[in-house]
């Protein structure tokens, strides 16, 4: 299950959001001190994060850009102060998107999976390429062979991946 974190001001607002994305299976938590935004979002561990730009003590930019000192996690932005501005602005901090509010529900919701399977879904799509039994392990370039694991080189990855990406087609040198 996928945990998002809400750091939202307006209590009605982020308890909506919250509510919404119950209805999509998704676990939710509010930051409940915007003092400390970081405590709260390493405690939580969050797979994405919905970020309003105005906080009390912090704006959104200062977390978002603390949060991209830590973490790859997406950011998307959520604000009424959505003039070219702030969109650029968020864009430029680290932000991956930007919905204005007041938005539709659906509409955040679509982009929030959008961002959770661009994210972790295509990431995970092929992390084993497998022929006559040898399994080439993409993530830490390892090969398995009849329960025989052998670390590879990196010259030897790059052939073995190359070789098992065009399977039964001649590969040139290059």
């Amino acid at each position: 299950m996928y945990r998002i974190l809400i750091v939202e001001d307006d209590p009605g607002i982020s308890s909506a959001i919250m509510k919404q994305t119950a209805l999509w299976d998704l676990e939710s938590r509010c930051v409940q001190n915007f003092r400390q935004v970081m405590s709260e979002f390493a405690a939580y561990d969050p797979h994405l994060v919905l970020l309003d730009i105005s906080l009390p003590y912090f704006n959104g930019y200062y977390w978002c850009g603390e949060i991209r000192k830590v973490s790859k996690v997406p950011i998307l932005f959520i604000s009424s102060a959505s003039d070219n501005m702030n969109i650029v602005m968020a864009m430029n901090m680290g932000g991956d998107d930007f919905i204005a509010k007041p938005f539709d529900q659906s509409v955040l919701m679509a982009k929030v999976q959008a961002m959770l399977r661009r994210t972790y879904d295509f990431a995970a799509a092929v992390p084993v390429l497998e022929h006559r039994g040898a399994l080439l392990h993409t993530g830490n370039h390892t090969l398995t062979y009849e329960g025989q694991q052998v670390d590879l080189t990196k010259n030897e990855y790059r052939i073995l991946l190359a070789l098992m990406e065009q399977k039964g087609r001649v590969v040139s040198r290059e």
